[in-house]
């Protein structure tokens, strides 16, 4: 306990002094560190037994005989070794019980009525230790009598009391717990003040405020990754790196060691090992606070590579480029999954698959934590065990393995902690031996926190603890329990793991998704049997790529059969009704999941509560899962046209028939808009209307066609932004995208498009993209449906000039432009819309809707719904009218 104490108090201390100044985070330390001497301090200056040297006991009696009333009714005391029972010191007579000689003590005769000799004395410590009372512990038994011996002989005395001063020997280890606590915070705080006043140097402040470019020496310490940016524009690069030394221009060099970002333009980012020294230029930006890092490095050029990495790097270098290479041929799910699998490089890996792992609870699966770790080793362990080896053949086994899973993984940072608790994680299931391995943990987090006081802040690092954990405190014992209930081992083994894993970071994924998935553990543990063969297959094909890339690409091509397993687990996973459910999120949701998920460990101990428990558990499932089934809510019947909320942006859906539909825009992000058209169940696009080429339109345009036959595509004859129209052509592929323009048709069922606008091309506009957005009139079952894009005041008064006021009225209206100000009055007032949807993300930076225009279409007699609010909105046909169902859930800002 005091161990584990000491490891989360230098946690949470260094993650506060982050936050903090050099100076305050110092001095938090050092206040810490003085409370913690003087409390030490106290408690060695108390006797054992509470009182102060030469003061009579308490009442007569001494600590460990409490329990005895009539001992305390004595009332006597006594010094220089008389016994209140009026024996003499009793020194270097052997106890009865144990057969050992105190090194000092006292004969304590009992009083009348009560038969029996209570010896104590001190250890060879000094210690106070109750040693039995001889005569009847010999009298009683095996009864009570005997249970009190041997607490005796543990020290404690008949009554189970410790030695603490003050109380029973529980109020004393909280005492020192508490000491424990405080050293950790103690040192938690300096180690990490001390680390931030390096990111408080005067000499890069400086640099900051002048902002003028500056030459740097860097070393790269992780893997370079690319940042999704803005469509039709190139990534950013963003690069951990160790800064060496900066010099401005003119002014003599600065030699340094401090912790930096870079936020790289150039492809040539992309390449970089870890380890790498290169040289750059580029502007100084403050850091973001939270972390060490001292600046921000903006390059517009490429790095200057100086010298090499190291051999360990450049191994793991060619590794990785020959497993990549092996999984070229293979198809694009399992191929770019295999090589995320064995060794976290995710660079081909689909983003909605990502996504749809993320869902199903399996994302340990595609980049290198501690749980992945662990993963490997179990199935080393697993097999090694097979063979009756002993705990030290295994675990030398399973240590030779992970010493080439960090070779092969590239041995950043980020794999060397994920190593760390994996070994921890090793030494509890190779030996069996939880009290050997559960302060291995609490050191090893205590140790690297202290040497890396940024990993108090990584969320990463925190599910690799958790799940360590969850491994070590939870998986052994749900495992010997369901042995003991006629499991077979590998069958108890695989449930127990991934299911104490999900529990121990349960909390944590919790407060960061703000959902809880109830197919986290059934998909885990279905991925189980594909995760030894596919991860041994893309090993094999990793270290044998360089010398048979034949022989790699066929391993590869066995490889990604399990993984195409896993691939079918995580996208039907993630389409189960419920699958996750809405919870608080942040610290708040964590900390009460946490709460609840520490009381039912505790609880569930006892047979009846564990029973209840099982009997809630199950009811709930079986009596809501098939309700969610059978009748989901979504999408609701007779639905005419749903607003997918997709944050800033448009994307609204049409029917068009079963599993088939009309999408017209795609919101700035694919996987917002993806889900929305999974959620409605389409799976096939009949036909994709872009209404302009702006990026919060037409951003998410690779959602629509993930997994999904799109079978035509439209938009203006607008050519601005080229880079939007460029980003949906590529996207198109083989679809021709086509412009139309005022007038253009498309019917398909009970579905009848129109394009209204723009009537004639507007130039010299508030926003000409905009004004030349395509105006679409939708009729749905006799209903109909106005869809005017970013259309602004110009584009509206025009079609209002040319078409007349009944060509634009409607019974359902998409707003126009996220419901801004810039809009004609008499357009809205000429539509007489029932219902209106607002498509607007929260907290937007551009205050979206306008007040007065959203107490405008009310006063109009419109139902008036917004996407920021509510999430997807579906407009309804009833018998008595229109209706909107709002599916709830709105994405967070």
């Amino acid at each position: 306990m005091r161990l584990a104490g000491f490891a989360v108090a230098v946690w949470l201390s260094a993650l506060a002094a982050l936050y903090l100044s050099a100076r305050s985070g110092i001095l938090l330390g050092a206040g810490a560190a003085v409370l913690a001497v003087a409390l030490a301090g106290l408690l060695r200056r108390t006797r054992p037994d509470g009182d102060e040297p030469g003061e009579p006991f308490a009442g007569g009696a001494h600590p460990g005989s409490r329990s005895d009333g009539d001992w305390a009714a004595a009332g006597q005391s006594f010094a220089g070794g008389a016994h209140p029972g009026g024996g003499a010191a009793d020194r270097g007579t052997p106890d009865a019980a144990t057969g050992r000689e105190p090194a000092s003590g006292h004969v304590e005769t009992a009083p009348a009525g009560r038969a029996g000799v209570r010896t104590w004395g001190l250890d060879r410590t000094g210690r106070s230790v109750g040693l039995g009372e001889r005569r009847r512990a010999s009298a009683a038994g095996p009864g009570r009598g005997g249970r009190g011996t041997a607490g005796a002989r543990r020290g404690r005395g008949v009554a189970g009391e410790g030695p603490a001063g003050g109380g029973p020997g529980w109020v004393r280890g909280v005492r020192w717990v508490f000491v424990a606590v405080l050293l950790g915070v103690a040192c938690g705080a300096v180690a990490t003040g001390v680390r931030v006043g390096v990111r408080e140097s005067g000499v890069l402040r400086e640099l900051v405020e002048a902002g003028d470019p500056v030459w740097m020496d860097l070393v790269i310490r992780d893997d370079p990754r690319a940042l999704r940016g803005v469509v039709g524009k190139p990534p950013t690069y963003i690069v951990a790196v160790d800064l060496k030394g900066v010099r401005a221009e003119g002014e003599p060099g600065v030699r340094l060691s401090a912790r930096a970002l870079v936020l790289g333009s150039d492809r040539g980012w992309l390449g970089l090992l870890p380890g790498q020294r290169v040289t750059a230029t580029g502007k100084l930006l403050p850091p973001r606070g939270g972390d060490l890092r001292a600046v921000v490095a903006s390059v517009r050029g490429a790095p200057v590579l100086v010298g090499r990495a190291s051999w360990a790097q450049r191994a793991a270098g060619t590794l990785r480029t020959g497993l990549q290479r092996a999984c070229k041929p293979l198809p694009d799910l399992p191929g770019g999954l295999l090589p995320g699998l064995v060794v976290g490089d995710t660079s081909r890996l689909d983003p909605a698959l990502e996504e749809d792992f993320r869902m199903t609870g399996m994302t340990h699966l595609n980049a290198v934590s501690g749980a992945n770790v662990a993963i490997v080793l179990g199935v080393v362990l697993f097999a090694v065990r097979r063979t009756r080896a002993g705990p030290v053949v295994t675990a030398l086994i399973c240590a030779v393995t992970l010493v080439g899973f960090v070779i092969l993984a590239r041995p950043s940072p980020s794999v060397v902690r994920a190593a760390a608790m994996g070994a921890i994680g090793l030494i509890g299931l190779a030996s069996g031996r939880r009290r050997v391995a559960l302060p291995a943990l609490a050191a090893g987090v205590a140790v690297l926190v202290l040497v890396d006081p940024e990993l108090a802040s990584d969320i990463g690092f925190a599910l690799s603890v958790l799940a360590t954990s969850g491994l070590l405190l939870l998986a052994p014992v749900w495992r010997d329990g369901l042995r003991a209930r006629g499991w077979p081992p590998g069958a108890a083994e695989a449930l127990a793991v991934p299911a104490a894993a999900q529990v121990a970071c349960g909390p944590v994924v919790a407060g960061l998704s703000g959902t809880i998935s109830i197919v986290a553990i059934p998909a885990n543990l279905l991925a189980v049997p594909a995760i030894a063969p596919a991860t041994l297959l893309g090993v094999t094909a990793a270290v044998i790529s360089p010398v048979w890339p034949t022989g790699a690409e066929f391993a590869a091509w066995l490889g990604h059969w399990p993984a195409q397993w896993l691939v079918l687990v995580a996208t039907y996973g993630a389409r189960v009704p419920a699958g996750a459910l809405p919870w608080p999120g942040g610290l708040t949701g964590a900390l009460l999941l946490a709460v609840i998920t520490v009381g039912l460990l505790f609880a569930t101990r006892r047979p009846l509560i564990r029973k209840l428990v099982t009997v809630v558990a199950l009811g709930g499932v079986l009596g809501a899962l098939p309700v969610r089934l059978l009748a989901s809510g979504w999408p609701p019947p007779g639905w005419l046209v749903v607003a997918c909320a997709v944050g800033q942006g448009d994307a609204v859906v049409l029917p068009a028939g079963a599993g088939r539909a009309v999408v017209v825009d795609a919101g700035p992000e694919p996987n917002a808009v993806d889900h929305c058209l999974r959620r409605l169940g389409v799976r096939q696009v009949v036909l994709f209307v872009v209404s302009h080429f702006h990026v919060d339109h037409i951003g998410g345009v690779a959602g629509v066609f993930r997994g999904r036959d799109v079978r035509a595509v439209v938009g203006p004859d607008w050519p601005d932004p080229p880079a939007g129209r460029a980003a949906v052509a590529d996207a198109a592929g083989r679809v021709v995208v086509r412009a139309v323009g005022p007038g253009w048709a498309y019917e398909i069922g009970n579905l009848r498009l129109t394009v209204l606008g723009p009537v004639e091309p507007l130039r010299g506009t508030n926003s000409d993209p905009n004004n030349n957005s395509l105006v679409v009139r939708a009729e749905v079952d006799g209903r109909t449906v106005l869809l005017p894009g970013d259309a602004e005041t110009e584009e509206q008064e025009d079609m209002l000039a040319h078409l007349g006021a009944g060509a634009i009225r409607a019974d359902v209206l998409k707003v126009a432009h996220h419901g801004s100000s810039y809009q004609s009055p008499r357009f809205l007032d000429e539509i007489r819309p029932s219902v209106a949807l607002v498509s607007v993300g929260a907290g937007n930076d551009y205050g979206h809707p306008n007040g007065a225009l959203v107490a405008r279409l009310a006063r109009g007699g419109a139902r008036v719904m917004r996407t920021d609010q509510s999430g997807d909105l579906a407009a309804v046909a009833t018998g008595r009218g229109l209706a909107v169902v709002a599916r709830g859930d709105p994405p967070a800002p």
